[in-house]
C-alpha cells in the first residue's frame, strides 16, 4: 500500500544507521512490527501473577513419550 508520510529525515537516517537497514520502507516496516510485538508483550504482562498453573515439574519429567 502506498502512503505519503512527512517524517523527519534525521530520524529515518538514525534508524537506518542503528538497524543497518538500507531502505526507508524496510526500516519503517521493522519499526511497526517491533511496536506491535512490544504492545502484545505489554498486554501479556497484565496477566503476570494472575494465572495459576498447577504444574508438577517432577510428573512432567517422568512422563514417557507416546511415539
Amino acid at each position: 500500500m502506498r502512503t505519503t508520510l512527512d517524517l523527519p529525515e534525521k530520524l529515518i537516517n538514525n534508524a537506518m544507521k542503528a538497524t543497518k537497514i538500507n531502505t526507508k520502507t524496510k526500516v519503517i516496516v521493522v519499526a511497526l512490527e517491533d511496536l506491535i510485538r512490544k504492545s502484545k508483550i505489554s498486554g501479556l504482562k497484565d496477566y503476570k501473577g494472575k494465572v495459576d498453573l498447577s504444574i508438577d515439574m517432577n510428573t512432567i519429567r517422568e512422563r514417557q513419550c507416546r511415539y
